[in-house]
């Protein structure tokens, strides 16, 4: 028997999150990993991204920590890759900035 997903997000939706992100120049995450890097397999990256938000299975990773001009390092947002699009998702459907 075929279940509908408990998530009804389009991929379009994805997509557009991420290239929102690319636009932005978003930097590398705690994965290290560059927007270049994560287009090599762009199709299947973003597939398993809108599988698992639709699923309910997504966890995002922690974020890196970084040292603001002389101060001490805090948390900021620059999670892994792969959960990028889900913060332009999220942003998007949420109304932040």
């Amino acid at each position: 028997m075929d279940e509908a997903k408990p998530f009804n997000i389009p991929k379009r939706v994805v997509w557009e999150a991420f290239k929102r992100v690319k636009a932005n120049r978003g930097a590398a995450g705690v994965d290290k990993q560059s927007i270049a890097e994560f287009e090599a397999d762009l199709s299947n990256n973003l597939y398993k991204l809108w599988n698992r938000m639709c699923s309910g299975s997504y966890f995002p990773p922690p974020v890196r920590r970084v040292a603001r001009c002389g101060r001490e390092p805090r948390r900021v947002s620059f999670p892994a890759r792969v959960p990028v699009a889900h913060v332009g998702y999220r942003r998007q459907t949420l109304g932040g900035t």
